[in-house]
């Protein structure tokens, strides 16, 4: 082990070693337990010491007492080698079938209490899948998809739905326009047009494309603008009345029924938005990993789909 790195040093078998002598109390004695010559386990965990370039244990009394370097280094080995078996065990599943690690991305419309419902089944599963979930928005969730970031994307507006992509319909959303009781417009009894709402802030979620400028919807020109990052910050900002815009229904119906938030009518066609879901495309059904045919199968159920557009107040 001569000029070896510390990489190479920090082995299972070398981590074996000085856990032995730490137990033990001696290199004596280790060496015994371990089956080996006395100088030669002394000359191992010296090429150990060397290649770390740390003092592992203290040899100035009668005891081999670990040093706080070789007790932290223990203690992190042990960690290694719980992953190590860990990792063991995740191959021989996925072996069987099972994707290493399964992305989804899902558009800021989409309610995240169902989705963690979902992830809480899957894992009741007992699957070796790891779950990765992208917070995205309008355009940058197909582009997830696209950018080969995401396997699943959930909330896609129809009309971006690529044909590169497998995709099936999720559901229409209704929008209303809402404003927080103290705001300029909630008193106002007649239908808002485009030249008076110009006059006051809308509350914008940010597309989050990483391309280009993204779309937006139901911005005027030369408005003032709030950009937030999700559909739960525009929400936020429009009841402490920081600025007016369209919510989907689902979304706004408690605080509207409590008095929070008020509807107005508008001097446009009510707003609407049919989304879908979108997964890439494998050869054949055989090629689908077991991970993305158990997610496709409970997006088929139209209770499952329903409710990721609709339940956002479920805990």
């Amino acid at each position: 082990m001569a000029n070896s790195s510390p990489r190479a040093a920090l082995s299972p078998e070398n981590l074996g070693l000085l856990d032995a002598v730490a137990r033990l109390g001696s290199m004596a004695a280790a060496a015994r337990e371990l089956g080996m010559v006395p100088s030669a386990l002394t000359y191992r965990i010296r090429q150990i010491e060397d290649a770390l370039d740390v003092l592992l244990f203290d040899r100035s009394a009668r005891r081999a007492a670990l040093t706080p370097a070789g007790a932290e280094l223990l203690r992190s080995g042990q960690y290694l080698l719980n992953e190590l078996d860990a990792v063991a065990q995740r191959v021989k599943r996925v072996a069987t079938g099972w994707e290493p690690q399964i992305t989804i991305a899902a558009d800021a419309i989409v309610a995240r209490a169902t989705l963690f419902e979902l992830c809480e089944a899957f894992y009741a599963e007992g699957a070796p899948t790891r779950l990765k979930l992208r917070a995205e928005t309008l355009s940058g969730t197909i582009e997830a998809l696209q950018s080969g970031q995401a396997d699943i994307a959930l909330g896609v507006p129809s009309e971006l739905a690529l044909s590169e992509f497998q995709s099936a319909p999720m559901g229409t959303l209704s929008f209303v326009y809402a404003v927080a009781p103290h705001h300029a417009l909630a008193a106002a009894t007649h239908s808002l047009g485009d030249e008076e709402l110009r006059e006051h802030r809308a509350v914008a979620v940010a597309d989050s494309t990483q391309r280009g400028r993204g779309v937006t919807h139901n911005l005027l020109p030369g408005q003032d603008v709030l950009t937030v990052p999700t559909m739960q910050h525009k929400l936020e900002a429009q009841l402490r009345g920081l600025g007016g815009g369209f919510l989907p229904l689902s979304l706004a119906q408690p605080f509207i029924n409590a008095g929070r938030l008020v509807v107005k009518t508008v001097q446009r066609p009510n707003r609407s938005l049919r989304v879908s879901y979108a997964w890439r495309q494998s050869s054949g059904a055989a090629d689908t990993g077991r991970a993305l045919r158990w997610w496709l199968d409970r997006l088929q159920h139209p209770t499952t789909r329903s409710a990721l557009l609709n339940n956002h107040h479920q805990i």
